[in-house]
Formats: structure tokens, sequence, C-alpha cells
């Protein structure tokens, strides 16, 4: 029998991020499907499902296929997260499983503080992830939340 390689990674990161908008108005970026769909799903990939059920236990989902271009054009992600905590504009707990062409690639527990600051609202993301078979997914991932973040930002300005 020939042995299969494998490699499990985990990590953990935190981005930091202040807005001006008040927490209520950052909060709903999160909570209000058609906002969160303008600045986490829409992007350089084809959307192909987009759902989002924002309560205690509801279930996202978001399906997508990159474009020409991108390095791995016409690969599917597919990420099912759980909502396991919601404190109105205070925080919100999720968990996450990616996969890549439905093999899965890291699961992820991500935590959203929103804490007041001087009339606007401070962005605390802690993300630890494992990392299945993925030697580059700390960085990938961590690279596009970043991205993400900075999206968000742009959705809050408008």
């Amino acid at each position: 029998m020939t042995a299969i390689e494998s490699s499990t990674i985990h990590n953990t990161f935190v981005i930091e991020r202040n807005f001006p908008q008040r927490p209520s108005r950052v909060f709903s970026a999160f909570a209000q499907p058609a906002l969160k769909r303008r600045w986490y799903a829409e992007g350089d990939h084809e959307i192909q499902d987009f759902y989002m059920d924002f309560r205690l236990g509801g279930i996202e989902r978001f399906r997508y296929r990159f474009k020409e271009g991108h390095p791995i054009a016409g690969s599917e992600i597919a990420n099912e997260s759980t909502y396991q905590d919601i404190v109105e504009e205070k925080r919100i707990v999720m968990t996450t499983r990616m996969a890549l062409n439905g093999k899965s690639i890291v699961v992820m527990l991500a935590t959203f503080e929103f804490v007041p600051r001087d009339g606007g609202t401070d962005v605390i993301l802690t993300h630890q992830g494992t990392y299945m078979d993925w030697p580059d997914g700390v960085k990938m991932i961590e690279m596009g939340w970043r991205g993400l973040i900075d999206r968000l930002g742009k959705e809050l300005a408008e």
C-alpha cells in the first residue's frame, strides 16, 4: 500500500481596521445579505450561489468560479458557514468549510468584533484556520481577508 502525502497547518491571524462609520452601519454590512454580497462576494470571479440566513445557527453559502486571467481560472471555490454567535453591533462568530473543486482545503473559525472608537468603529477579525494539503493557504486566506476588509471600507464609504 502506498502512503498518501498529507499535510495539516494550523494558523491564527488578526486584522484590525478602523472605519469612520458607527457600529450600527458597519455591523449592517455584515448582517444584510445585499450589502454583504457587494463587498464580500463580488470580484474577479463568477458567482454561482450566494445565500445568507443571518441568525444564530443560520447558514451562509457562497460558490464561485474564477474568471479567465486568474491563476486558477475555472476552479470552483465553495464556502459553507454557520453563524455560531451573533451579538448585535458587538460580535459575529462563524465557522466555515472551504472546498476547492469539491475537496476540503480549510476549516475556519472567524470572530468579528465591532468596537466603538471616536465616533467610528474598530473591526477586529481573529481568524483561526486548519489548512489541509494547501501549503499556500495561510498566505492566500490572510491576503484574501485583507482585500475583503479593504472592499468593506469602500462599501461603507458609499
